[in-house]
């Protein structure tokens, strides 16, 4: 499997579950948070699409509870 075909199965299956579980934001957001953190696990040598999406998952999750914390901590000090 080509190195494009593994990004876009691994990005699909990233996208399609996390839009079923209603978790996607912006769309143009939500692509880059998964892009990157495949093209992370690519340059680590990383070529299976499902491990390559439960950790873009993971990542995404990750980046929105980072972004909550932010937020909450930010509104404790207004």
């Amino acid at each position: 499997m080509s190195i494009r075909c593994t990004v876009e199965s691994a990005f699909f299956i990233a996208w399609s579950f996390l839009e079923k579980g209603g978790e996607l934001g912006s769309p143009d957001a939500s692509a880059n948070i998964i892009l990157d953190a495949i093209e992370s696990q690519l340059k680590t040598g990383e070529r299976r699409p499902l491990m390559l999406a439960n950790r873009a998952i993971d990542a995404y999750r990750n980046h929105l509870a980072s972004n909550r914390l932010s937020a909450e901590r930010e509104a404790r000090v207004v």
